[in-house]
């Protein structure tokens, strides 16, 4: 015969769990929410010409910093060097980019924008210009200027390493 004690039964009623005192989401998630609907729209942008907005946003910084390594250009985008090659190989292939060698080291090869890459920016500068006055709409001009210094601050605190 056992001497074991049968389990232990409570009569208690199961509480149910209270949402979150509707608690502000996190700046992180926040942030998170904003790329998001962000790259949505751009791929709406984008999308009737093949291109994605990641392709948009490495061609954008390639215009900003002419001369990167496929590396440089991949941590620039906040994308992995495998995602960046297979973007540059798509981006090549279209004509946007081209590779050649760095005129400051000829070991070494590095991309820019090619004349179509320009011409294609320049097109739609417009479209994008459009898209970011949607997001800022609301805020005063001194807000906007006041969210581009906070936003460039925290990315330099994440990513010391990245050209301003």
């Amino acid at each position: 015969m056992s001497n074991s004690s049968p389990p232990t039964v409570t009569t208690e009623p199961i509480r149910a769990t209270e949402p979150a005192q509707a608690a502000e989401p996190t700046l992180l998630y926040m942030m998170k929410q904003l790329e998001l609907a962000v790259r949505a729209r751009l791929e709406d942008i984008f999308r009737p010409i093949g291109l994605t907005a990641l392709q948009y946003t490495a061609l954008t910084v390639l215009e900003r910093h002419p001369n990167l390594s496929s590396a440089q250009l991949a941590r620039n985008s906040f994308v992995t060097a495998q995602t960046m090659a297979d973007m540059v190989t798509a981006l090549r292939d279209r004509g946007l980019i081209a590779r050649r060698r760095d005129p400051d080291d000829l070991r070494r090869f590095v991309l820019g924008l090619t004349d179509d890459g320009q011409r294609l920016l320049d097109r739609y500068r417009s479209e994008v210009s459009v898209l970011e006055a949607a997001m800022l709409a609301g805020l005063t001009p001194a807000q906007a200027a006041d969210l581009r210094v906070v936003v460039r601050a925290c990315r330099a605190n994440l990513a010391p390493s990245l050209p301003r």
